[in-house]
């Protein structure tokens, strides 16, 4: 390919002096780097939960106590363990706990509904879950006899607070304790772990190559794919992130982002662990409790989507809260205004950076280099994501051909390869290898490269919705809709938003004689689907425009419904 304008990388005279242009590559597994850091911070509060405390050393008793727990269940290295909680301390005891028995991490998101849930537990043969009581009762109890999976841990979010406090934290505003009965063949996580002695023969070896994660993503297609995740491939973003931002001891860590997606996995829990610093969690993310704790114990670094800062700078009474501890404040999951960087900034003194990655590439491949204020690309007024992270190999390519590579200045389809970069789609041989050329992971994103080395993207490629940060395929939005009775035609299109960036808007053809009103549709997909994936908008059509073989022009609509917005 001779010596293109990406072999060269012009972003690396982006680089800050600290930063070297290459890592060395982790010669050990995430769960040793943990153990290292339970070693040398013991007493060091690993998790900050509200406004209780969790040092090093008894996360890393309670996970050992886990991983035993998981060996006398005939656990072995490679079984699943999917964790359907909150941010909650939980979370990070199943997953060092089934990292310890070599086990696999599924973390999977609380909003699913029982469709959804039955899906991932079956796509990814889970053998133990561990879930809120709460999910449990709404949604798990239902789908688990149709799975693989053996053992159910239930648990609590009001577990590691003092009794009542739930009274004076609004995220927990409706939270109570369950009698779970042991009849229903679940157990209480907490009860079992007290009564569990950590046995050092539950500990497997893990080597880096081995998987650590399966990461569900929506994927380029269809149903969501299981993302393998390999522990080299988050100890290196890990460590990316901590020397990037130049995580001090003195640091911790808000938060935000939610621990089932990648943002949170990498940017959250494992950054933390490798740095051996807190991290603060608080159930789920309510504007003023968040702004509480920032006061209380003044992070220094978070990475979540534009729509959690957009809240915090809207809550009411926010003036009062001090957030310059932050310095080391970055988003990224969906394109980030302008205006919405600079009201922040305005407000808070906080500079907002912007960062760029998928769940195929373990988080970032690109970040805006920290203290730098992102450039703005002057034809689609768009804020630049940054440059690619140190080896991270990047280039911009013809959408129909990947052999082909667009010069700068140009829209191209943008590929990576990396250490960052994972292995492939669970049982997806075929959409594999799709996914790459050439080694080249081909990411679906549009972007442009400036001559200085700046990355814009532009575009996304084909249909998918980006709400707030979540990905949204419509054709599931539409096979909801395919299930109303009175449904002849679907097609679910992304519109402008300005709080969540996009929202679903859904057209709809109704059969002979239907009279479903727009409230009625709506809400019988609210009662359908994740909170963030059922549309807002339903417009009725007598018949939905097609091309000639039949495929909605769903392009079509999506221009039209943009131009009106």
């Amino acid at each position: 390919m001779g010596n293109s304008v990406y072999e060269n990388k012009p972003w690396l005279d982006k680089y800050a002096d600290y930063m070297p242009k290459e890592l060395p590559l982790p010669r050990k597994s995430m769960i040793d780097f943990f153990e290292e850091s339970a070693e040398r911070v013991p007493d060091v509060d690993a998790i900050r939960y509200f406004d209780q405390t969790v040092s090093y050393s008894q996360l890393n008793d309670l996970a050992n106590r886990f991983a035993t727990l998981l060996a006398s269940r005939g656990v072995h290295k490679g079984d699943r363990v999917a964790v359907y909680t909150q941010n909650n301390p939980q979370f990070l005891i199943a997953q060092y706990g089934a990292w310890k028995r070599g086990a696999i991490m599924v973390p999977i998101n609380p909003m699913l509904k029982q469709k959804e849930l039955d899906y991932h537990l079956n796509d990814s043969g889970t053998k133990v879950l561990v879930c809120l009581e709460s999910l449990y009762e709404s949604v798990a109890r239902e789908v688990l006899e149709n799975t693989s999976v053996e053992q159910v841990f239930t648990t609590s979010e009001l577990d590691f607070l003092e009794e009542g406090a739930e009274e004076d934290l609004s995220p927990l505003a409706d939270s109570s304790r369950r009698q779970l009965s042991s009849s229903e063949g679940v157990e209480d996580l907490f009860e079992v772990l007290r009564q569990t002695e950590p046995d050092e023969g539950a500990r497997e070896q893990v080597l880096p190559e081995d998987v650590a994660y399966l990461v569900y993503t929506s994927g380029t297609t269809g149903q969501p794919k299981g993302t393998m995740e390999t522990h080299s491939n988050v100890a290196f973003n890990s460590e990316v992130y901590r020397t990037w931002m130049q995580i001090a001891d003195e640091d911790s860590i808000l938060g935000i982002a939610p621990l089932f997606h990648i943002t949170g996995l990498i940017g959250h829990i494992t950054l933390a662990g490798i740095a051996g610093v807190p991290l603060i969690l608080f159930h789920r993310v309510d504007p003023g409790e968040v702004l509480r704790l920032i006061d209380k114990w003044r992070p220094a670094m978070t990475i979540g989507s534009i729509t959690a800062f957009i809240a915090l700078m809207n809550t009411e009474g926010s003036d009062e809260y001090d957030l310059s501890s932050l310095t080391k404040c970055y988003s990224g999951g969906a394109p980030v205004a302008p205006s919405v960087v600079d009201q922040f900034e305005e407000k808070f003194g906080v500079y907002i950076h912007i960062a760029y990655g998928l769940t195929e590439s373990n988080s970032p491949t690109h970040f805006v280099p920290l203290g730098t204020r992102a450039p703005l690309d002057e034809e689609s007024g768009a804020l630049s994501v940054g440059v690619p992270v140190p080896n991270c190999e990047v280039k911009l390519v013809k959408e129909d051909d990947p052999s082909e590579e667009v010069s700068v200045g140009e829209a191209g389809e943008f590929a990576a390869k990396g250490p960052m970069i994972f292995k492939g789609y669970w049982n997806k041989p075929e959409e594999t290898q799709e996914a790459f050329y050439e080694g080249y992971f081909l990411t679906g994103d549009v972007a442009v490269m400036d001559q200085e080395g700046w990355f814009y993207i532009v575009d996304r490629k084909k249909d998918m919705i980006n709400v707030g940060g979540y990905k949204v395929w419509p054709r599931e939005v539409e096979d909801v809709l395919y299930t109303h009775e009175q449904v002849m035609e679907a097609a679910a299109v992304g519109v402008p938003d300005e709080y969540r960036g996009e929202t679903v808007r859904a057209f709809v053809a109704l059969k002979e004689g239907g009279d479903v009103t727009e409230e009625e549709l709506i809400s019988y997909c609210k009662e359908r689907m994740a909170n963030y994936k059922y549309p807002r908008q339903i417009e009725f059509l007598d018949e939905l425009p097609k091309t000639p073989t039949g495929k909605f022009l769903r392009r079509e609509l999506r221009e039209g419904a943009q131009a009106e917005a």
